[in-house]
Parts: C-alpha cells; structure tokens; sequence
C-alpha cells in the first residue's frame, strides 16, 4: 500500500474535500488507483447520479431509464444494504466525483463478482474508466477471495468494451438478443479477468502505483 505526504491509504480513514455537493463537505477515501480514488458511494450522492443516469448516451449503451431523485435515493439505499456489493464514487485527486463503480454479486464461495462503471459525461476517453476498472479489480482481487470479475455490456458499447481490453478482460462470448431496450433487441458482451491473468498483467497493482502525477 502507498502512503504520501498528505494521506494514508492503507488502515487508515482518510478524508479528501469534495469539490461538488455540500460546502466543506469531506469524503473517506477507501480505496486509490492510477490517479483516481475510491469513496463509499452515501445516499446523498443521488443528485450526482441521477444526473449520470440520464445523460443520453448513457441511457442508449447501458440501457438505463432517467429516474426520479427519490426513486435514486431508494435505489442507492438498497444497494448499501446489500451485502454482496460494494459501491464507490470515483474521484479525481482533488475530489471531484467524475463516477460510479460497483462490484456486485459477490459470491465468496466461488470467489466471482461483477463490475458496473458509469462515468460523467466530461470524463470519458480520458483514460480515468480504465483507471476505476484496473483499481477495482486490484481490490476484487488483492483484498478479496475473487478468482474471476464479469462485466457484461453491449455488444455496440465499443466505449466500454476498449475499456475492458485495456483493463485485461477477456471477451468470452456473447448472449445473442438478450437486452430489450426502447423497443430493440441488444446483443450483450460477457467478458471477464481471472485472477491469474490479473496477476500477470504488465502494470502497477493500485498499491504500487504513483500517488500524485497526472492521469492517463
């Protein structure tokens, strides 16, 4: 784990200022990447996502109906009680929130999970989705039992899918017309990193990686 001058990453509660959402607000970072960072997702983000959500081409690659800030508020509740995933806000060094990622359906037994990422429209094909997926993997995998991490998407979401290939994912197959949305039928991608081809990937695991320097 890296430890600089300004804030401890490993055992430790760290607090960042935010730069969106309530003045003198801090966030506990929990977990730190390629020039990004990881904080617990709260209920209060709802008005960061439900902005994301309803960006269009969001809404067009992922599938996701626009919702209600209520009916967001609710969704993130659920999702906080929900022991098999963890949810994080990506941030920039300075604090601002530019995402949301998850690993969801953690199964400890068979040691597998799923990754969601969902960026701000500004910070796309800027490399920082590559920089979540990558540090969220490492945690799949260098602080928890996974042995294999799944991502499903799209087989049009060529956005996503880059993503994915830079991160070491492999396309294993596709679900042929398994998506309905907005009246089409959607082919869907399955890719999915195992915990030895993780480990043999030619990067810094989160834990090695620079902490301060610009992103790529």
């Amino acid at each position: 784990m890296i430890e600089d001058e300004a804030e401890t990453v490993a055992g430790r509660v760290v607090e960042e200022e935010r730069e969106e959402g309530d003045a003198g607000a801090a966030r506990v970072v929990s977990w730190k990447g390629r020039g990004i960072a990881f904080a617990p997702l709260d209920v209060d983000d709802a008005e960061l996502v439900q902005v994301w959500r309803a960006d269009p081409a969001a809404a067009h690659e992922v599938g996701m109906w626009p919702l209600a800030l209520s009916a967001v508020r609710d969704r993130i509740q659920r999702d906080l009680d929900d022991n098999d995933r963890d949810d994080f806000l990506v941030l920039l060094p300075d604090g601002t929130p530019i995402g949301h990622i998850a690993l969801t359906d953690q199964d400890v037994v068979d040691g597998t999970a799923e990754i969601t990422l969902m960026l701000d429209p500004d910070h796309r094909g800027t490399g920082h989705g590559t920089a979540a997926v990558d540090a969220l993997v490492d945690l799949a995998f260098g602080e928890l039992p996974m042995h294999r991490v799944q991502a499903v998407t799209h087989t049009t979401n060529t956005a996503a899918l880059s993503v994915l290939a830079r991160a070491g994912f492999v396309r294993e197959g596709v679900r042929r017309s398994a998506c309905l949305h907005r009246g089409r039928r959607y082919d869907v991608a399955v890719l999915a990193l195992l915990r030895d081809e993780w480990q043999a990937l030619a990067r810094p695991q989160s834990w090695d990686a620079p902490v301060a320097g610009p992103v790529t």
